[in-house]
């Protein structure tokens, strides 16, 4: 049994349950799926901090640690690493509570994945903009 937990002094930036339709060939839920959610997780942030519309321009690093499966009910959470004049850098953080056909302990929590992409702020253009100062 896995002796981690999901970070308990905050709420999941995006919290989603995969689906079968979500499955690769061996079972498992397909790596795009959940390079996907890390995305819409990580641009939840930055989209905040940017006051206004972003776009992915990189994934520095993502590094799938465990499977996930059908039924696991995944908890995403992304911090901001670093703001440049018009990038936001975000450090996403991937976690499963595991369901009952994974687990012989319902809703053990397991670190899967984790990953750092940049985002640029985007003007209504699609042109860069600079990332305003955070609000005080």
């Amino acid at each position: 049994m896995s002796d981690e937990q999901l970070p308990g002094e905050r709420h999941a930036t995006l919290r989603v349950v995969p689906m079968p339709a979500d499955t690769n060939a061996a079972g498992n839920i397909f790596g795009g799926w959940l390079m996907s959610q890390v995305d819409i997780a990580g641009s939840i942030v930055a989209i905040r901090r940017a006051q206004g519309p972003v776009t992915t321009v990189a994934v520095n690093t993502f590094r799938f640690h465990k499977p996930v499966y059908v039924g696991d009910v995944v908890s995403l959470y992304a911090d901001i690493a670093r703001v440049g004049t018009t990038s936001i850098t975000v450090d996403v953080t991937v976690y499963v509570q595991r369901g009952l056909r994974q687990s012989a302990t319902p809703g053990t929590v397991e670190k899967v994945a984790e990953a750092t992409l940049t985002y640029v702020a985007i003007d209504m253009q699609y042109r860069k903009r600079t990332v305003p100062n955070e609000p005080h």
